[in-house]
């Protein structure tokens, strides 16, 4: 299926520390997790081992919001968090 990443998908990814990528990768790979208002939601675990803002993290999350509209994907927005997880939650470590 055709992906279609929204403008203001991007433009969340840059502020919160994702890339175009990324959001591809979760969309492809990641795992479906809840979403509200009739939208689906994927996450995936990426190796992160560097600073961000001053403090360390070892792992990234990235979450992906998307519809499915004409048999295309449209992103809705994306959210990235910064820690470490455990390895059974961590699909890609």
């Amino acid at each position: 299926m055709k992906i279609q990443i929204d403008p203001h998908t991007l433009e969340r990814a840059e502020e919160r520390g994702a890339n175009i990528e990324e959001i591809t990768d979760v969309i492809e790979n990641g795992f479906s997790i809840p979403a509200r208002k009739n939208r689906l939601a994927k996450e995936k675990v990426f190796s992160f081992e560097r600073e961000r803002l001053g403090k360390f993290y070892k792992h990234k999350r990235v979450e992906v919001i998307y519809l499915i509209e004409n048999n295309v994907i449209v992103t809705v927005t994306v959210y990235v968090f910064y820690g470490e997880w455990k390895a059974e939650n961590a699909s890609s470590l």
